[in-house]
């Protein structure tokens, strides 16, 4: 018998001072039964520094053909396709000929890095991809903050994200390593 996705629920309200956004989210969040709770909350943090209405997760690990999460418009064509981790590079060059704009959040400390080394030159001539690493120290903490049912508080300002959860504050500073020219 196959396991099923955990489901959490996080309300999440979000200011934006860098974009001007600044909303409510109700997310429902299916964890599939080989994801961590730490790769969760790297897509909950995605989530936060993107929001908009009609930002939504994708099916991630357990599909090829959609990311950790995306942004499509009105006709269905993608805005915004995002990916969490260590994706495949030709998962991102194939994602960079669907979307308007491709963002990468890395993690995992030394992993993350020997990954940037050995993809930097094939990802550097995609134009619409945007490359940003996260903390290792600062991941794993963001997997601790998991729980079946979350209120979570993301203020983002100047590039930095603080994270409230209860009584615990987390600044995410994520470190870019690749812009779009027009950025």
């Amino acid at each position: 018998m196959a396991l099923k996705a955990t489901i959490f629920k996080a309300d999440l309200q979000i200011s934006d001072m860098d974009r001007g956004y600044y909303a409510s989210h109700a997310l429902t969040i299916a964890r599939h039964p080989s994801e961590t709770d730490e790769r969760m909350m790297v897509r909950v943090l995605a989530f936060a520094l993107n929001a908009e209405e009609r930002l939504e997760f994708g099916k991630g690990l357990s599909s090829d053909d959609e990311p950790a999460l995306w942004l499509k418009d009105l006709t269905g064509a993608i805005e915004c396709w995002i990916e969490v981790g260590l994706p495949d590079e030709r998962i991102l060059r194939r994602a960079c000929g669907r979307a308007s704009r491709v963002i990468v959040y890395l993690y995992g400390g030394r992993t993350a890095d020997m990954w940037w080394e050995a993809n930097r030159d094939k990802l550097a001539r995609l134009d619409n991809l945007a490359v940003f690493k996260l903390p290792a120290e600062t991941t794993r903490a963001l997997g601790a903050l998991a729980a079946r049912t979350m209120q979570l508080q993301a203020t983002i300002d100047g590039g930095s994200v603080w994270l409230l959860a209860g009584d615990t504050t987390l600044q995410v500073d994520p470190e870019p390593l690749k812009r779009p020219p027009d950025d």
